[in-house]
């Protein structure tokens, strides 16, 4: 089987942005760099406690934050999100890497975070990256079976009696003969809790068969 060129591959992410790539809008809308100085404040060793230079060198910090994500985003294990690199283009790009480039294994992901966790500073970049979502007026949201889709929705001003009859799949009195007003309100939408924050959204996934 051939390799696939420069001008195959840059055809496969045209497809992929046809499609609407949700991690393509992710990751223009966070400033990845501002989370830079943080995660190489856990993760970059003292000059004093590094190996010779000649050693393996440490995995750029916002490739290992953007892994992280990832396994955030679509609820995958360290073993399944090193497959996942592995297997598609939207991961890889995600991570800013070619399919020539190496992956961070399965064990290194769960290093990293695990230093991040121990620093106490885990809950601080994920609100900080959630934050920085919803400043662009989008919510991630992420699913078990393999996709995530980011959804952009308005905030309802709804009555609380309005919004017990949305739940009940019923329609407030006095929509129906106000059309304008009904094509306006999301009655699929919900608030949810996500870091201890209330977002308001709906999932948008896309049907994948399991792996």
């Amino acid at each position: 089987m051939s390799q696939l060129g420069f001008f195959d591959v840059a055809n496969r992410y045209a497809g992929l942005d046809a499609k609407n790539d949700p991690l393509l809008k992710i990751d223009s809308v966070v400033p990845w760099e501002d989370f830079r100085p943080h995660l190489e404040a856990v993760w970059r060793k003292p000059a004093n406690q590094r190996k010779s230079a000649a050693g393996r060198k440490p995995w750029d910090a916002v490739v290992m934050f953007k892994a992280i994500v990832l396994c955030a985003l679509y609820n995958l294990s360290d073993d399944q999100v090193e497959y996942q690199i592995r297997d598609r283009l939207s991961f890889v790009r995600f991570l800013g890497l070619g399919l020539e480039d190496k992956v961070p294994d399965a064990k290194t992901v769960w290093l990293y975070r695990e230093q991040l966790a121990r620093a106490g500073m885990i809950t601080t970049v994920f609100e900080n990256f959630d934050s920085y979502l919803k400043d662009k007026g989008y919510l991630a949201m992420g699913g078990q079976i393999i996709d995530a889709s980011i959804v952009s929705v308005p905030t309802q001003h709804n009555k609380r009696d309005e919004n017990a009859k949305i739940k009940a799949g019923e329609t407030p009195e006095g929509w129906a003969d106000k059309p304008a007003k009904f094509r306006q309100k999301d009655t699929d939408a919900r608030w949810t809790k996500k870091h201890g924050k209330s977002h308001y959204g709906y999932k948008n996934h896309i049907n994948v068969d399991r792996r």
